[in-house]
């Protein structure tokens, strides 16, 4: 059974950075591609940034030079570093191994 939780979530103000982490079990993680989505009120659920096996990255346009994610296979985590937040990133965010299993989400306010 794969499982995927999230952490790093809260409230910051604008301009201001958090980092996530999503822990991966039971799944050979190191194969796999890893990608971070998040979910507005109101708003369907939109891709953010994208990391290979190989350690390729993907980016959405709006989060280009601000958010960084990366991998760490024997951790069998992966991390978005968000830096230069806007009130527009606020969301709820979750990760997915593969596009096909999903943490359970984890809320990040941005405040103006």
């Amino acid at each position: 059974q794969v499982q995927l939780v999230e952490s790093g979530g809260g409230l910051v103000q604008a301009g201001g950075s958090l980092i996530l982490s999503c822990a991966a079990s039971g799944s050979d993680f190191s194969i796999n591609f890893m990608g971070w989505y998040r979910q507005a009120p109101g708003k369907q659920r939109e891709f953010v940034a994208a990391i290979t096996s190989g350690g390729s990255t993907n980016y959405a346009d709006s989060v280009r030079g601000r958010f960084t994610i990366s991998r760490d296979n024997a951790k069998k985590t992966v991390y978005l570093q968000m830096n230069s937040l806007k009130p527009e990133d606020t969301a709820v965010y979750y990760c997915s191994l593969a596009n096909y299993y999903w943490g359970q989400g984890t809320q990040v306010t941005v405040s103006s």
